[in-house]
Protein backbone atom coordinates (compact mmCIF):
# COMPACT_ATOMS: atom_id res chain seq x y z
CA UNK A 1 0.00 0.00 0.00
CA UNK A 2 1.24 3.44 -0.92
CA UNK A 3 0.41 5.93 1.84
CA UNK A 4 1.23 8.94 -0.35
CA UNK A 5 -1.18 7.78 -3.05
CA UNK A 6 -3.94 7.05 -0.51
CA UNK A 7 -3.44 10.48 1.04
CA UNK A 8 -3.52 12.13 -2.40
CA UNK A 9 -6.94 10.52 -2.95
CA UNK A 10 -8.11 11.98 0.40
CA UNK A 11 -6.94 15.46 -0.62
CA UNK A 12 -8.68 15.13 -3.98
CA UNK A 13 -11.97 14.25 -2.26
CA UNK A 14 -11.59 17.16 0.19
CA UNK A 15 -10.75 19.58 -2.62
CA UNK A 16 -13.94 18.50 -4.42
CA UNK A 17 -16.14 19.18 -1.38
CA UNK A 18 -16.16 15.74 0.33
CA UNK A 19 -19.20 14.57 -1.61
CA UNK A 20 -20.68 11.33 -0.26
CA UNK A 21 -20.14 9.43 -3.53
CA UNK A 22 -16.47 10.43 -3.52
CA UNK A 23 -16.10 9.45 0.14
CA UNK A 24 -17.62 6.01 -0.56
CA UNK A 25 -14.86 5.34 -3.08
CA UNK A 26 -12.08 5.83 -0.49
CA UNK A 27 -13.77 4.42 2.63
CA UNK A 28 -13.55 0.85 3.92
CA UNK A 29 -16.96 -0.62 4.69
CA UNK A 30 -15.93 -1.21 8.34
CA UNK A 31 -14.35 2.23 8.79
CA UNK A 32 -14.38 3.84 12.24
CA UNK A 33 -14.72 7.56 12.96
CA UNK A 34 -13.56 9.09 16.26
CA UNK A 35 -15.16 12.48 16.78
CA UNK A 36 -13.76 15.19 19.02
CA UNK A 37 -17.24 15.68 20.47
CA UNK A 38 -18.84 12.20 20.53
CA UNK A 39 -17.50 9.82 23.17
CA UNK A 40 -18.10 6.56 21.28
CA UNK A 41 -16.51 5.53 17.99
CA UNK A 42 -18.86 5.69 15.00
CA UNK A 43 -18.56 2.39 13.14
CA UNK A 44 -19.38 1.61 9.52
CA UNK A 45 -19.03 3.39 6.18
CA UNK A 46 -22.49 5.09 6.18
CA UNK A 47 -22.03 6.82 9.55
CA UNK A 48 -18.39 7.72 8.85
CA UNK A 49 -19.39 9.29 5.55
CA UNK A 50 -22.21 11.20 7.27
CA UNK A 51 -19.77 12.64 9.81
CA UNK A 52 -17.09 13.51 7.25
CA UNK A 53 -19.61 15.11 4.88
CA UNK A 54 -21.03 17.16 7.80
CA UNK A 55 -17.51 18.15 8.83
CA UNK A 56 -16.83 19.36 5.30
CA UNK A 57 -19.93 21.55 5.49
CA UNK A 58 -18.97 23.02 8.87
CA UNK A 59 -15.16 23.14 8.90
CA UNK A 60 -14.48 23.28 5.18
CA UNK A 61 -14.98 26.97 4.58
CA UNK A 62 -12.65 29.33 2.69
CA UNK A 63 -10.27 29.55 5.65
CA UNK A 64 -9.70 25.77 5.98
CA UNK A 65 -6.08 24.74 5.35
CA UNK A 66 -3.97 21.70 6.05
CA UNK A 67 -0.76 23.19 7.39
CA UNK A 68 1.31 20.11 8.24
CA UNK A 69 1.46 16.44 7.24
CA UNK A 70 3.30 13.59 8.92
CA UNK A 71 3.23 10.25 7.09
CA UNK A 72 3.97 6.77 8.36
CA UNK A 73 3.39 3.28 7.05
CA UNK A 74 -0.34 3.32 6.33
CA UNK A 75 -0.99 6.39 8.47
CA UNK A 76 -1.18 10.14 8.02
CA UNK A 77 -1.48 12.90 10.60
CA UNK A 78 -2.74 16.16 9.11
CA UNK A 79 -2.83 19.36 11.11
CA UNK A 80 -5.45 21.85 9.99
CA UNK A 81 -6.60 25.36 10.78
CA UNK A 82 -9.86 27.15 10.05
CA UNK A 83 -12.17 29.81 11.43
CA UNK A 84 -15.79 29.17 12.38
CA UNK A 85 -17.97 32.15 13.22
CA UNK A 86 -14.90 34.14 14.28
CA UNK A 87 -13.45 31.32 16.39
CA UNK A 88 -10.01 30.02 15.40
CA UNK A 89 -9.95 26.22 15.18
CA UNK A 90 -6.75 24.20 15.23
CA UNK A 91 -7.06 20.45 14.77
CA UNK A 92 -5.56 17.18 13.66
CA UNK A 93 -6.93 14.46 11.38
CA UNK A 94 -5.34 11.08 12.07
CA UNK A 95 -6.04 8.70 9.19
CA UNK A 96 -5.23 5.00 8.93
CA UNK A 97 -5.40 3.28 5.56
CA UNK A 98 -5.86 -0.45 4.95
CA UNK A 99 -3.61 -2.46 2.63
CA UNK A 100 -5.60 -1.37 -0.44
CA UNK A 101 -5.45 2.34 0.45
CA UNK A 102 -8.99 2.68 1.81
CA UNK A 103 -9.59 4.66 5.00
CA UNK A 104 -10.17 2.25 7.88
CA UNK A 105 -9.87 4.65 10.82
CA UNK A 106 -10.32 8.43 11.04
CA UNK A 107 -9.77 10.39 14.25
CA UNK A 108 -10.24 14.13 14.67
CA UNK A 109 -8.88 16.18 17.56
CA UNK A 110 -9.63 19.89 17.97
CA UNK A 111 -8.44 22.72 20.19
CA UNK A 112 -9.01 25.08 22.00
CA UNK A 113 -12.12 24.36 24.09
CA UNK A 114 -14.02 27.25 22.51
CA UNK A 115 -13.39 25.63 19.11
CA UNK A 116 -14.53 22.21 20.36
CA UNK A 117 -17.80 23.76 21.52
CA UNK A 118 -18.29 25.52 18.16
CA UNK A 119 -17.56 22.31 16.23
CA UNK A 120 -20.09 20.43 18.39
CA UNK A 121 -22.75 23.10 17.83
CA UNK A 122 -22.31 23.31 14.07
CA UNK A 123 -21.82 19.57 13.48
CA UNK A 124 -24.96 18.73 15.46
CA UNK A 125 -26.97 21.16 13.34
CA UNK A 126 -25.49 19.81 10.09
CA UNK A 127 -26.12 16.17 11.03
CA UNK A 128 -29.70 17.03 11.99
CA UNK A 129 -30.28 18.70 8.61
CA UNK A 130 -28.83 15.62 6.86
CA UNK A 131 -31.20 13.32 8.79
CA UNK A 132 -34.19 15.39 7.71
CA UNK A 133 -33.37 14.94 4.03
Amino acid sequence: MNTERALARWHEVVDNGSRPDDLIAIMHEDAVFHSPVVHTPQIGRPIVIAYLAAASQTLGNDSFRYIREVLGNGTAVLEFTTDMDGIHVNGVDMITFDESGLIIDFKVMVRPLKAVNKVWEMMAAQLERAREM
